[in-house]
């Protein structure tokens, strides 16, 4: 079982959101998709110390306001491990923009954002942000292809 947040910084003035898109790391799960900001937690970290912690190392934003969304279940998303996924969003931030050792960092118009080569169950998602909905959600991959997924809305 795998712990971890994502996050995603939304300039509501410029109608933008920070993605990173994953180029950069060796023997990465996700080489070459589009994803919010985030990782795995570290001990002792609730999910907000994790989605603050994860944003800075991988934007340099060293001050978030971040907003719990949902939670997701991946079932054996990587083959092995079932992840456990807090979903945030941040309209306030503040720092100076990084060079990411994940990848490449851009400011996406948000109604562009479901155009990047995402994971399947993102593009439905992150739609949900944008309605301002929470949420708690199930996708199920096999082999990386989207099969299917459950929601409940509050």
């Amino acid at each position: 079982m795998k712990l971890a947040t994502l996050c995603y910084l939304i300039d509501k003035k410029e109608n933008k959101t920070l993605m990173i898109h994953r180029v950069k790391k060796i023997n990465d799960y996700h080489e070459g998709k589009w994803n919010g900001l985030g990782g795995k937690f570290e001990l002792g970290e609730s999910p907000e110390d994790c989605a603050i912690r994860e944003v800075k190392e991988e934007s340099g934003f060293t001050m978030i306001d971040p907003r719990m969304h949902g939670f997701i279940t991946f079932p054996k998303f990587d083959g092995v491990d079932d992840w456990y996924v807090f979903i945030f969003t941040s309209h306030n931030f503040t720092g100076k923009i990084i060079d990411s050792k994940e990848g490449n960092l851009a400011w996406i118009q948000n109604e562009k954002v479901t155009e990047l080569n995402l994971w399947e169950g993102d593009k439905i998602f992150i739609e949900w942000l944008y309605q301002d909905k929470f949420f708690s959600a199930k996708f199920n991959y096999e082999n990386g292809k989207y099969i299917d997924h459950q929601v409940f809305f509050y």
